[in-house]
Parts: structure tokens; C-alpha cells; sequence
């Protein structure tokens, strides 16, 4: 080959791979705009290394403290200086902000570069946080005919969580009593549980009587950030909207087990026939959320606490391997309000003494981390377990409740079990609305019923009794 005809082959192939990146760039962007979920938060995105910053939103990438003492004006000017910007303060933690980066650097590089100034106690990576595989609902057995006793919600003989009468393969009696504890209690809408994941189907028919409204006396929330937000069933930090609305369905079927409306011939009967369930979403569609957006809506309780909404209970059905600090602050700020929080052991079947699950693994005086059970009072197959860290169990394994499209499915995880646990807390609250987070706490470990099955798997050795915790056995 010539001179001449290499020179003019070598410019031709030049053409090609310039325009073969520039359609390559474009479908990064048209990616990056559309996809779910979304990439990995902290991993910078191809547009990005490339040079080119998109300008559709993104996940902040570092979580920072400064340390007390750092006044909001300081923050800002360090942030700035490294030319970032601070995407939100969390207000209920001092001195913490999640950060945006701007210089094409990773996450890891950024929380770095924030470690070594003087001013700052800590700084890490903005995690992503995913639901588990959804389990598909079966071809379930249907029982003949409702119990006698109970409710005259037509599903409730399929909730054996409530009332186990030995159907399916099950072990009578081996359900959380709820018989019992509502003929003390059936729940107040005096208490606010917050579900903390990918919100709630609020206009569900069987949820939509227990569902948190704003009321008129208290104006919008505001946030320096976020600017005001129309929360008037609650908080979402996944969109510009800012609406709770439940678009993957996790999150209505946890709620409908704390509390679907009871004896009101439709449906399914929570644990608690009356309560009121704010909606909190920081989980999309496809079932991902991140470690600042479950802080955001944490603090958004906070600060509705302190506003004079009755939130007790906090019920967090995820989870992951990565340790926050940042969210264990945040955790322990709303045990300082008096807000349990109730976390769900994980599904991965293991000890989690030795493999740590979070944020159920946080050693903090306000959480409760629960483990699931099956029909026939043995730990499901799927459950984590610790016998320092667990603390209790509760059914979790074919568990029905509402669902997307005003429906009702059947699923199984500590997902499940940790609502129970949730609305059992609940109950509680409603019967003795002035215990503290401790006492509430206590009680429910302390009112377990002794299993051999659990003894050395969970701290308290038992499962969740509804009747015992509100005194009522």
C-alpha cells in the first residue's frame, strides 16, 4: 500500500471511531436519562470520565461530617473550594451534608479528600441500597371458610401471622396472638407509624382510612434544599415530586401488615385495625434507593416530630453489607425523639454476628432487628439470625397483604416479619401511649414466646406475642 492510500485509510478509520464514540456518547446520555434502576451511586458515569457532565440529576456521591463547631457558612466555603456543592443538609445530625462532585474524581476519592481536612469527623460513599429478589406468589391453598372468631375481613383466614389454626402444612396456635391483644386493643389513630421504603399505595381502599394526612394546622415542610414540599401523605426523596406513591409494591405490602383497616368487610386485617401509616419513600420502581435518601426521609420524621406529629415507630424492611456511619447517626437522632426503629435481620440465611447486616446490626438503643418465621414456628430457611444481634422473630414467610392495583399478594421475607413487629409496637403504644422508646423496646423482648427453635438464634430466644406485649395474657 502506498503512502497516499495509507494516509486516506487511517483518516477514513479515524472518521469511523470518532463517530462510532459520538453515537456511543449519545446512548450514555439517553441511557443515563432513562435507565432503571440507576448506575451505581459513586461510580461516575461514561459522560463524565469523558469530560462531559450530563444535566439530568444524579445522586450525590459523599456523605460528610464536620465536626462540631464547623459553622454552615464554613461547610459551604469548603465544599465550594473544592469546587462541589452540598446537595442537602441533613438538619437533625450536625454538621452532616451530602456532597456533589463535579470534578470527574470517584466517590471514594472524593470521601478521601474530605477525610484529611481538620474540620471533618468523618466522610463515605453515598451507597446504593436494593430490595431482594421479589418472590413471585403461588397458587395458594385457600382456606374453606373464614374462622369464626376475628374480624370480617374476608382474606383473614389466610393470615396466619394473626391466626394460625394449622392450614397449609402450619402448627396451630403458632401465630403472634393477635386474637388476644385486640380484645384489648385494635390500635389507635392517635400513633403514626412511618413505613421507610418504596412508599405506599395510599388510595388503596383496604389502606387508605389509615393513612397519614398532614393536617390543616400544620403548613408544608420545608427544607432549605429541597425548598417546600406538599407532604400531605408523607415524604418521597426518589423525585422532584416528591409524592410517596408506592410504584413497586414493597412498601404497600409492609404497610397493609402494620395496619390495613380491620373488620371492614374488604380484604385483609393489619395488625393494628386503626393507626396511622405515613408513607415514606426513598425506593424507585425498580426496587433501588440509596443510603441518602433513606437518611433524607429519616430526618423528615425527625423534624415531624418535633413539629408535633406522633411518629413512634419507624419500620425499615431493607437493608445491605455496607456500614454507615451517617445512617447510624441519623438512627440514633430519631431514638432521641423517642422513635423506634425497626429493621428487618435480612434474607441471606446467615449469622449475623459473624456477617453483619445493617441497618439492622446497628448497636443502638432504639432499633430492633427481627428475624422471620415460618407456619410452622421454625426460623425460615431464608431468615439471618444472631444470637447477639437478632433480637426477636416474627412470621415472615407467606405472609399476605396489600398490594399494587388495590390487590393483595402473598410474600415471604424479614421484609414481612418486620412489619408484624412494627404494628405489634403500635398496639402497644396505643394502649400506653407514654412509654418510652426503651420501655417500648423492652416490652416487646421481654413478651416473646420461648421457642426451642430460636433459642441461641435470637437475643430474646422467642417470637413476637401481640397479647403478652399490651398485657393482655
Amino acid at each position: 500500500m502506498n503512502r497516499q492510500n495509507f494516509v486516506g485509510h487511517l483518516a477514513l478509520a479515524l472518521m469511523f471511531v470518532v463517530a462510532a464514540a459520538f453515537v456511543g456518547q449519545i446512548q450514555r446520555w439517553e441511557w443515563r436519562r432513562d435507565a432503571q434502576p440507576r448506575p451505581a451511586v459513586g461510580q461516575r458515569t461514561a459522560e463524565t470520565r469523558a469530560g462531559f457532565v450530563s444535566s439530568q440529576p444524579r445522586e450525590p456521591e459523599v456523605l460528610v461530617r464536620f465536626r462540631p463547631g464547623v459553622s454552615a457558612e464554613r461547610i459551604r466555603a469548603l465544599v465550594a473550594r473544592l469546587n462541589d456543592r452540598v446537595e442537602d443538609e441533613i438538619e437533625s445530625v450536625g454538621g452532616l451534608v451530602a456532597v456533589d462532585d463535579f470534578d470527574g474524581a470517584s466517590a471514594a476519592e472524593v470521601a478521601r479528600e474530605y477525610e484529611a481536612l481538620p474540620e471533618v469527623e468523618y466522610a463515605e460513599r453515598n451507597e446504593m441500597i436494593a430490595l431482594g429478589p421479589r418472590p413471585s406468589r403461588g397458587d395458594a391453598e385457600r382456606f374453606a371458610s373464614a374462622p369464626a372468631e376475628g374480624p370480617n375481613d374476608p382474606l383473614f383466614g389466610e393470615q396466619w401471622a394473626l391466626i394460625n389454626r394449622g392450614a397449609r402444612g402450619g402448627k396451630d396456635k403458632a401465630d403472634i396472638n393477635a386474637l388476644g391483644a385486640w380484645a384489648k386493643t385494635r390500635g389507635s389513630r392517635e400513633v403514626v407509624v412511618a413505613v421507610l421504603d418504596s412508599g405506599v399505595a395510599y388510595t388503596h381502599p383496604d389502606l387508605a382510612g389509615n393513612i397519614w394526612q398532614r393536617p390543616a394546622s400544620l403548613p408544608p415542610y420545608v427544607d432549605d434544599e429541597l425548598g417546600e414540599v406538599d407532604d400531605l401523605h408523607g415524604f418521597s426523596a426518589v423525585d422532584d415530586l416528591r409524592d410517596p406513591m408506592d410504584d413497586n409494591g414493597h412498601g404497600t405490602h409492609c404497610a397493609g401488615i402494620v395496619g390495613a383497616e380491620g373488620d371492614n368487610r374488604l380484604g385483609i386485617a393489619g395488625v393494628n385495625w386503626q393507626v396511622e401509616i405515613m408513607p415514606l419513600k426513598f425506593i424507585g420502581k425498580g426496587g433501588f434507593g440509596s443510603t441518602k435518601d433513606a437518611i433524607e426521609a429519616i430526618n423528615y420524621v425527625i423534624q415531624r416530630k418535633r413539629d408535633g406529629v406522633n411518629v413512634r415507630v419507624i419500620s425499615a424492611s431493607w437493608g445491605s453489607r455496607q456500614k454507615s456511619k451517617a445512617l447510624e447517626d441519623v438512627i440514633r437522632k430519631a431514638g432521641e425523639e423517642d422513635i423506634l426503629f425497626v429493621a428487618a435481620a435480612g434474607n441471606n440465611g446467615e449469622d449475623a454476628d459473624r456477617h453483619p447486616h445493617y441497618p439492622s446490626n446497628y448497636d443502638l438503643p432504639n432499633v430492633v432487628s427481627v428475624a422471620a418465621m415460618n407456619r410452622r414456628d421454625e426460623l425460615a430457611g431464608f431468615s439471618n439470625y444472631g444470637a447477639k444481634t437478632v433480637h426477636l422473630a416474627a412470621p415472615g414467610a407467606e405472609i399476605l397483604s396489600t398490594w399494587l392495583g388495590d390487590g393483595f399478594e402473598e410474600h415471604s421475607g424479614t421484609s414481612m416479619a418486620t412489619p408484624v413487629v412494627s404494628g405489634v409496637a403500635a398496639l402497644v403504644l396505643a394502649n400506653e401511649p407514654n412509654l418510652s422508646v426503651r420501655e417500648l423496646r423492652q416490652r416487646l423482648l421481654d413478651s416473646v414466646d420461648k421457642l426451642d427453635t430460636l433459642r441461641g438464634k435470637v437475643v430474646s430466644g422467642g417470637r413476637v406475642n401481640a397479647a403478652r406485649a399490651v398485657g393482655a395474657e
